[in-house]
């Protein structure tokens, strides 16, 4: 991705490239999970990324022209966005370093999920469900897990 940073790259050309070093694939494998085949991903002033979802591999159907049509699109909903919300830092880039993987987890605790259902449901181990929710309390400032989950949507990190 060090190619170009003007440059989007579909989610599957992005695996392709990170895979030798070793990046996680869960998140490309729940998106097939969900049928979701690939994303385009444009990132916006550093700050902002902008993805657009597909059922089919994307790589093989985007012409430059068009990826360069995707890539203003996005510029322009992210700076819609930002006249939108501001510039409060609580809602960006300020908030604690949480990872999609503990967000998942904060979403079903938030659904009243069990740590049982929540490993079942994500695939992971129940020790795994109770690191990230240890993890994930320590980052909030927060004592349980429903003190998690409400902290979470206090500060808009789970709908």
């Amino acid at each position: 991705m060090a190619r170009s940073s003007l440059v989007a790259y579909t989610w599957t050309e992005t695996m392709q490239m990170l895979e030798p070093i070793g990046i996680d694939r869960w998140p490309y494998e729940l998106a097939l999970k969900y049928s979701i085949r690939d994303a385009l991903t444009c990132s916006v002033g550093q700050r902002w990324l902008v993805a657009y979802w597909s059922r089919q591999v994307l790589n093989k159907v985007l012409t430059q022209p068009l990826r360069f049509l995707l890539i203003a699109a996005a510029g322009f909903a992210a700076l819609r966005l930002e006249q939108v919300i501001g510039e409060d830092p609580r809602r960006i880039g300020d908030r604690p370093p949480v990872t999609p993987r503990e967000l998942a987890v904060l979403r079903l605790v938030s659904l009243g999920r069990g740590t049982y259902e929540i490993a079942k449901l994500l695939g992971i181990g129940e020790e795994t469900v109770r690191s990230h929710l240890k993890k994930v309390q320590a980052k909030l400032g927060v004592r349980n897990r429903t003190h998690a989950a409400a902290e979470a949507v206090r500060q808009q990190l789970i709908p």
